[in-house]
Parts: structure tokens; C-alpha cells; sequence
């Protein structure tokens, strides 16, 4: 069996590679020919968890694992199996290839729902996630105007001028007539409100994805209740720990929420992701 480190993961990948094969992950899905289940949870007293999810994929398949505590952070692992024999091929270490595979989703999504004149990028957060975000919507978007609001104004500082974008005082600064948003934060209130975002012609694309509990948001209700799409990686893993939807909360049978593998082409209006 291969063991595959975080240096040869940030060696061999890249984000283009990285968009590229997402987009082919997302066909399968659409196709049948790929699957995956929602993430379970062991969850102690102290705060630690055990995180575990898996997936298919064509003639492989995988779990990805991690443990987590708020004080001591976060250890990531990917298993990959081949699906005929059940060998076992490949141990990963994952930190990097979860935050560039996060990253990717997010670089697909914005490719096909985004609209393709959209050139200003407003960035919620600075940290682990925000990178990847960055870099993988720059593959799919000639971003003009990089907008990069965070709690702490040293670290929005330091990321902007890492990125070639530009620190605001206030994340409404950077949400204000932007067409791309993206929320990268661990809040558990919302860091956006509705009355920043005006309908225009081809409305603002926004990647929701700090929160993976149901209990955390980071989009208020009235902005996603007046969304005009709604896109999910799984509707399944959705209601289970999408709290933005599940805290506004939203009616899961409503057309509006659709998942990210069946949407083929860029559908016109103002797009959560």
C-alpha cells in the first residue's frame, strides 16, 4: 500500500487538477456511477469528535477520517480501497487534499452558477479554508477586484496582500456589488445580512461553506429564503448538517433546492451555494 504525505499531496496536485477532477466527480454523481454518504460523528465530552465519511468512485472507493478538538485542531487521513477486490491502494494524509478538494467543490460550483462577467470576489474569513477558495474560483474566473474581510485586521491584511486583493474595514465592505462571496469562517451567527446583497441582472453567486453543523450559520434566513437556487453537494448530508438551511429553516421538498451534481448549465437569478 502507498502512503502518500502532505508534501507530495501539495507536490502533485494542483488546484487546476484539482477543479478539473471535481467536475468529472460531479458527472459521475449525475451519472450514477459515483456516490458517497453522509459524514457520522463521534462526539466526546471534552470537545473531541471522530469525523468519518465515505465514498465511490468508478473502480475505487474511500473513507476520509479526522479527529477534531476546538483547543488542539484537527488531523485528517484518506483510505482508498479498490472497489473489485477491496485492496487496499493508497493511505493519505489529508489536511491539504480536504481543504483543496473543499476548495474545488467551490470552484465548480462558481463555474457553473456564477455568472461568467463576474470579476469581484469578496472573501468572509481568512483562514485554513479561505486560500483554497481563492484559488480554485481564480481557475474558473478572470477575478478583477479581491475584497477580504476577517475578524482580526492583521490576518485580513496579511491575506490580502498574499492574494493581491485588498483589506475593508467591515464585511460589508466586501460583500457590497461584489458577484462572487464566499463565506469561510467557523461563526456560528451569521457574518453576512440580507440588505447587502441587491437583485441585479444576473444577481450574486454566493459559496456558503464554513458551516457543516446544524447548529452554525452563516447566512441569515432571509437571504436564503429569497435565494433563487439553492445548491447542495448532497441533499441527504444537507438536512443533516447544513445549518444555514436547516436553522433558516427551509422546506426540503422546495424545487429551489436542487444538488450541485444536476445542474448541467448556469441558470439565471441569484444562486446560493
Amino acid at each position: 500500500m502507498i502512503h502518500v504525505t502532505e508534501e507530495q499531496v501539495r507536490e502533485l496536485l494542483s488546484m487546476e487538477q484539482c477543479v478539473r477532477i471535481m467536475r468529472q466527480t460531479f458527472v459521475a454523481l449525475r451519472n450514477g456511477t459515483a456516490s458517497n454518504q453522509p459524514r457520522r460523528r463521534i462526539v466526546l465530552d471534552n470537545g473531541s469528535n471522530l469525523h468519518s465519511m465515505g465514498g465511490v468512485y468508478g473502480k475505487y472507493f474511500g473513507t476520509k477520517f479526522y479527529s477534531s478538538n476546538p483547543k488542539f485542531g484537527a488531523h485528517f487521513f484518506f483510505f482508498l480501497f479498490d472497489s473489485e477486490t477491496a485492496r487496499p491502494l493508497a493511505q493519505f494524509e489529508a489536511n491539504y487534499l480536504g481543504q483543496i478538494r473543499t476548495g474545488a467543490a467551490s470552484g465548480y460550483a462558481t463555474d457553473v452558477l456564477a455568472a461568467p462577467e463576474a470579476t469581484t470576489l469578496a472573501v468572509i474569513g481568512s483562514g485554513f479554508q479561505a486560500q483554497a477558495q481563492v484559488d480554485a474560483i481564480r481557475c474558473v474566473r478572470d477575478i478583477q477586484d479581491l475584497r477580504v474581510w476577517s475578524r482580526h485586521a492583521d490576518k485580513r491584511e496579511a491575506f490580502a496582500k498574499a492574494n493581491g486583493g485588498r483589506a475593508v474595514d467591515t464585511a460589508e465592505q466586501a460583500v457590497r456589488g461584489a458577484g462572487i462571496v464566499v463565506t469561510a469562517t467557523f461563526a456560528k451567527d451569521p457574518v453576512v445580512e440580507d440588505n447587502w446583497f441587491e437583485h441585479g441582472a444576473h444577481g450574486v453567486h454566493i459559496n456558503a461553506m464554513g458551516s457543516n453543523r446544524d447548529q452554525r450559520r452563516e447566512l441569515p434566513s432571509r437571504l436564503v429564503h429569497r435565494a433563487d437556487l439553492i445548491a447542495v453537494d448532497s441533499i441527504e448530508v444537507a438536512k443533516i448538517e447544513a445549518g444555514d438551511l436547516v436553522m433558516a429553516p427551509v422546506d426540503w421538498n422546495d424545487r429551489r433546492i436542487v444538488e450541485l451534481a444536476k445542474i448541467e448549465h448556469r441558470p439565471t437569478g441569484a444562486p446560493i451555494t
